[in-house]
């Protein structure tokens, strides 16, 4: 049987690395979980959220797929009541937000070296870099995919606060990106700088104003011309 997955959770799949064993915080519908197992990427994967509805259904996913025997389910609000034996916690299918709360409430412990997040944010993602950067969080890697015609990113994340923090262009389009750029950064950078200039063809926005203007003087790195290719 095909698993069901999304290219977004397939994207955030790829940051798994062998043997992980991997906490799902609102697993939805557990497909996340599933493929790991099935494809002998994870170890165990622990399943939670905050819903009983969708949680139920991982439960029955799991049977239909012959995974509930590395699988453990939990009710719970973000990362609060789940066991902290887990190398790797994904967050897929969130706004900024809801990760941000997630990560808050489990701030302290989840700070211990051992752990990775795995982050893959709907909405405000900017806000969600700013959010990271300056409570101590290093994006050690971030990616872009394409799902239908919207383009999303999947980052990450680990503690590390002596990292430097990101300077408000940075917010928009991190150094992350640069590193092992995928065929759609180009289309990021040119879909990123398209947003903060219809912005601020209709209102004042300082911030916003800085972050258009370090991606553009960041483009005159001939380096990186082709960001700005068509």
């Amino acid at each position: 049987m095909k698993i069901p997955l999304s290219q977004r959770l397939e994207a955030a799949c790829r940051f798994i690395h062998p043997g992980d064993r991997v906490a799902d915080i609102g697993c939805d519908h557990g497909y996340l979980g599933i493929y790991l197992l099935t494809k002998g990427i994870a170890s165990s994967v622990i399943e939670s959220d905050v819903a009983e509805g969708p949680l139920q259904s991982a439960m029955r996913n799991a049977v239909k797929f012959g995974t509930k025997s590395k699988m453990t389910f939990y009710l719970s609000d973000g990362a609060r009541n789940i066991p902290r034996d887990f190398d790797t916690m994904v967050c897929a299918g969130m706004g900024a937000d809801t990760i941000m709360s997630i990560i808050h409430n489990s701030a302290e412990w989840l700070k211990d070296p051992k752990y990775r997040l795995i982050l893959q944010c709907q909405s405000k993602t900017p806000l969600l870099r700013q959010y990271l950067s300056e409570k101590g969080w290093r994006i050690h890697e971030e990616s872009v995919l394409r799902d239908g015609k919207f383009l999303y990113t999947v980052m990450e994340v680990w503690y590390q606060p002596d990292y430097p923090r990101l300077t408000v262009g940075e917010w928009y389009f991190p150094p992350a990106l640069l590193e092992n750029p995928s065929e759609a950064v180009p289309d990021y950078c040119r879909w990123v700088m398209r947003g903060l200039r219809i912005t601020l063809a209709h209102q004042d926005d300082p911030e916003k104003a800085q972050a258009l203007a370090e991606l553009e003087e960041l483009l005159k790195n001939p380096d990186l011309s082709f960001l700005s290719e068509e």
